[in-house]
């Protein structure tokens, strides 16, 4: 058996402060759903993984509000707004690309590719979509920053909460509701401006001259935000959001998720001389509580894995700080798979006894064995990663050669179903037919018209005041479909077929681009 000698520490475990925190939602605790949500305050925790929650948080809310207010110049005939949801004219615009109806399988194949990535996200680093950027969290991010900067930290609120109600606690809790409302209107009134220019809306909506639509999608998003960010919080994770009970799917043995290495952590206690000098083997938890503390979910991580964790990580940077301040080896709680954990536990367990002996897994001068396994970046890049990985890439390569190879100009044909011939005093023949032209580009442009492949036909455009013929020249205004009511005569000499197969074409000489679509020209059965 390896032997451990106690580290020079900086501070000593018997002086750490212990936090009175209780993880309220842990699943053994957790009371049935009618009964009053029992309020955690999370503690403000400082590391790493806080300040990339900070980035996240900065990066994400800076998108959803800014991104409305971005110009991009698509001529004199298109909106000038960068990213736009044109309900009213069934576009979707966003910077250079432009979206219609009949092209929605782009949203359907960027949907897929979102799918794939959460599942690969899930797959390598467990749910770092919920501890990051689920839009859940970030609010809730947002709305403690409020809370904190008003009522204080941790133990301030913890008073506030319990004192009675005063002119001062009255003055900060109706400033912080006032904020969260704010925030939660902010949220509907920057959702509402995807759907139409963002100045001219806003100043439509401060008039009072907005659609009703728009000042409803901003009281229902206002009172979401407020209610989920504000007053149900971790609820909404833990009893509203399916992703939690469908995540499982996704994790296997060597999925990264945010683990208390119990191997090195227990047995936990604070006295560590009193441990000592009765000759008891501790570990390097003291049993602070800081990770309790910290935890927006309201659970202890050194319960194991649990349904309620959104793995935001900021239970390793309260931890770690603690083991600086004790001067240990950071990591013990840290993200980990669950077969390195295995393996470690397997080396810290007595295998005469089977009780945890963390100097097992330690050397003389503190450190660890070589057999212990900690964190690789490799295991990302493993099988069912990678399968992920190539189905998302595979979707967005397709999507973008979709993209960049698709037509601008669209030619649509119906043939009239009654009558669907008409026989004319001469003996030849006219069918109908309703032609819808799209010009998919933000400028005018003149299309030519043609049929092709119909022998002795020719063809008239009504409204269009030329002489019958095989082609016509047909303005189509910037971004706009036209739609065209087109007779096409046979001859009765050259009608060869009660059903004859033959070509309308479209094509502009300036851009080279055309369209075919084959129509269908009926007759009568002819005499011969």
């Amino acid at each position: 058996m390896n032997t451990q000698t106690a580290p020079d520490l900086s501070q000593d475990p018997d002086e750490i402060e212990r936090l009175e925190a209780e993880a309220v939602n842990a699943a053994w605790k957790r009371k049935p759903l009618y009964e009053a949500r029992k309020k955690i305050f999370p503690k403000r925790a400082s590391g790493n993984y806080r300040q990339f929650k900070w980035l996240v948080m900065l990066v994400t809310l800076g998108i959803y509000y800014i991104t409305p207010w971005i110009r991009w110049d698509r001529g004199p005939y298109a909106p000038d707004q960068a990213v736009l949801l044109d309900i009213a004219n069934r576009r979707f615009y966003f910077f250079f690309i432009e979206i219609w109806p009949q092209e929605f399988f782009f949203v359907a194949g960027l949907l897929v590719m979102a799918g794939f990535g959460l599942f690969l996200i899930t797959s390598a680093v467990g749910r770092a979509w919920c501890g990051y950027t689920c839009p859940q969290t970030v609010w809730v991010d947002l709305f403690l920053v409020v809370e904190r900067a008003i009522e204080g930290d941790r133990n301030q609120r913890m008073k506030l909460e319990m004192a009675p109600w005063s002119a001062s606690k009255l003055a900060k809790r109706v400033l912080k509701h006032a904020i969260w409302i704010f925030i939660g209107v902010a949220t509907g009134g920057a959702w509402i401006f995807y759907f139409a220019d963002a100045p001219t809306l806003l100043m439509s909506f401060i008039e009072g001259h907005a659609a009703p639509v728009a000042y409803i999608t901003v009281a229902i998003l206002t009172a979401t935000t407020y209610t989920f960010g504000g007053l149900m919080r971790e609820q909404v994770c833990i009893y509203m959001c399916p992703w939690p009970r469908i995540q499982a799917a996704m994790l296997d043995e060597n999925s990264l998720v945010v683990t208390y290495n119990d191997w090195r952590g227990e047995p936990r206690g604070r006295h560590a001389k009193k441990a000592a000098a009765e000759g008891l083997v501790q570990g390097d938890c003291v049993d602070c509580n800081a990770c309790v503390a910290v935890c927006p979910m309201g659970i202890d991580i050194r319960d194991g894995q649990q349904l309620e964790c959104i793995t935001c990580a900021l239970c390793i940077d309260a931890c770690d700080g603690i083991m600086d301040k004790l001067d240990r080896p950071r990591g013990l709680i840290s993200y980990a798979t669950l077969a390195d954990y295995a393996d470690n536990m397997a080396l810290a367990k007595n295998p005469e006894t089977g009780v945890l002996d963390p100097s097992r897994v330690r050397t003389a001068d503190g450190g660890f064995i070589d057999k212990v396994k900690h964190f690789d970046w490799r295991i990302i890049f493993r099988p069912r990663s990678l399968l992920y990985m190539g189905v998302w890439s595979a979707v967005g390569i397709g999507l973008l050669v979709a993209l960049l190879s698709r037509d601008r100009l669209e030619v649509n044909v119906l043939h009239d179903r009654n009558p669907q011939f008409v026989m004319e005093s001469n003996g030849d023949i006219r069918n109908g037919y309703s032609i819808k032209i799209l010009n998919m580009i933000a400028q005018p442009r003149v299309i030519t018209l043609s049929i092709e492949g119909l022998e002795g036909a020719t063809m008239r455009v009504v409204g269009i005041d030329e002489p019958a013929g095989v082609s016509f020249a047909i303005p189509v205004e910037a971004d706009k479909l036209r739609e065209l009511k087109v007779h096409v005569h046979q001859s009765k000499e050259f009608i060869t077929s009660t059903n004859a197969s033959f070509r309308f074409v479209v094509e502009e000489t300036a851009s080279d681009e055309s369209d075919v679509y084959v129509a269908n020209f009926h007759a009568p059965e002819m005499n011969q």
